[in-house]
């Protein structure tokens, strides 16, 4: 392990960790953190090898690090662990060394390893290395559980027949109130949270509830409505699963015998949730409707069968959908997750924006709230495409956002190169 890169690191942090810019004091702390843990987990497996552990007395470097560093067993292997998968794919390491990645991406790259196959991972090392060095561990493990489920299709039902099994759900009376426990399947677990999240959002400008109390309201909301009058809606739009799917991958689990769906286009996406099965799909499509949307942007003609203009002030159901199927589901604002969406004319309405289709951006309602608020500001470039700034005009950097169909390219090459192949063997 070349230590030049983290020492660097530490300077860094060094010469900021005192300095005013909160901001980037926190960036340089993080990163020479994230290259210190690097190196530990290279000197706990050195340590391991060499047996040097020993003249402490202790009989293992598991017992060893209990006693000095006061990290117990499981923490210990997992070190360990990385650096033999840092070793395994040096610009990994690498990236590590210098703090651009963290110990949480490097677990996935591990259980790619383990779950998907060595070679298949080194292949696809360069564009999963840019996903983890532009995101969050959450976002790398999603685009590795769908590298996983591209190259092992049959696995995707095999977890939801699986998972009907294990459905369950108790609630005990307890001193203090109930208790629930359980499992959902998926499309169950899938219409729970988008009910949830539609009733867990802020109800004020400054709702200082936490989340989870906002869910445990929502859920009481819920209840007492249908108790009452039925599902409640959110401004005439109720709450609703979506499945974004290619039109080849739905033709063939509709056309296909019950049971017999076999998986051979890119997988459906079931917002909230991930990429799901054909029989499940064939399922959802069965008991749900279905909306055409045409994605290419080469047939502008086509857009102008969504676009009102300035005659109607609300998108149109057919645009609301559009725009979600667009965003994939979510918030698009930077670092938001929120799936519960608002629809934004990006000049506003009342500025004779019109509602066309390329103007409207699905927003939650706290970050539409920083818009009106001049904190968030949102341009429309065309063709669907946004560019969002800071109240001060420094752009906000959207990669997460514009590599999304970047990534699910390079997953259905990966896949397709693994299946010319014989696949690896899965642990």
């Amino acid at each position: 392990m070349n230590p030049g890169p983290t020492v660097q690191a530490l300077r860094t942090a060094a010469h900021t960790v005192g300095s005013p810019d909160h901001r980037s004091a926190l960036v340089a702390i993080q990163t020479a953190q994230d290259a210190l843990d690097a190196a530990k987990a290279h000197h706990l497996a050195e340590l391991e090898r060499t047996a040097d552990y020993e003249p402490d007395g202790a009989s293992t470097v598991t017992a060893w690090a209990r006693e000095h560093l006061r990290i117990d067993a499981r923490q210990t292997r997992s070190l360990i662990n990385a650096d033999t998968t840092m070793r395994e794919l040096p610009a990994l390491g690498e990236a590590a060394a210098e703090g651009a990645v963290r110990l949480d991406h490097v677990k996935l790259f591990t259980f790619g390893l383990k779950h998907i196959g060595a070679k298949v991972v080194a292949d696809a090392e360069p564009w999963l290395l840019a996903v983890a060095t532009t995101h969050e561990p959450v976002q790398l493990r999603r685009v590795v559980r769908a590298l996983r489920d591209a190259v092992y299709p049959d696995a995707l039902d095999e977890d939801w027949i699986n998972g009907m099994a294990k459905e369950d759900i108790k609630i005990s009376p307890v001193p203090e109130g109930w208790h629930l426990s359980g499992f959902l399947k998926t499309e169950t677990g899938a219409k729970l949270k988008a009910v949830l999240d539609s009733l867990s959002i802020p109800v004020v400008a400054n709702d200082d509830r936490t989340s989870a109390e906002r869910r445990v309201a929502g859920l009481d909301r819920l209840l007492t409505s249908v108790l009452e009058a039925g599902l409640p809606t959110s401004k005439g739009i109720r709450p609703q699963l979506s499945v974004i799917v290619g039109v080849e991958t739905l033709h063939e689990a509709m056309t296909a015998e019950p049971g017999k769906a076999q998986p051979t286009g890119e997988p459906a996406e079931l917002a909230g949730f991930g990429p799901i099965g054909p029989q499940l799909l064939g399922y959802l499509a069965c008991t749900g409707d279905i909306t055409p949307i045409l994605t290419s942007t080469d047939d502008i003609e086509q857009a102008q069968v969504l676009n009102v203009g300035d005659t109607i002030r609300l998108a149109t159901p057919a645009q609301r959908k559009a725009v979600i199927a667009r965003q994939h589901g979510q918030c698009a604002a930077p670092g938001c997750l929120h799936t519960h969406l608002e629809i934004h004319h990006t000049t506003w309405w009342s500025n004779g924006g019109k509602t066309d289709l390329d103007g409207l951006i699905g927003i939650c309602q706290t970050c539409h709230s920083l818009v009106h608020r001049g904190l968030l500001v949102i341009e429309a470039l065309g063709q669907g495409k946004f560019d969002l700034t800071t109240r001060d005009g420094r752009p906000i950097d959207l990669t997460h956002r514009r590599t999304t169909r970047q990534h699910l390219r390079h997953i259905r090459q990966t896949a397709r190169q693994a299946r010319q192949h014989d696949h690896p063997l899965r642990a």
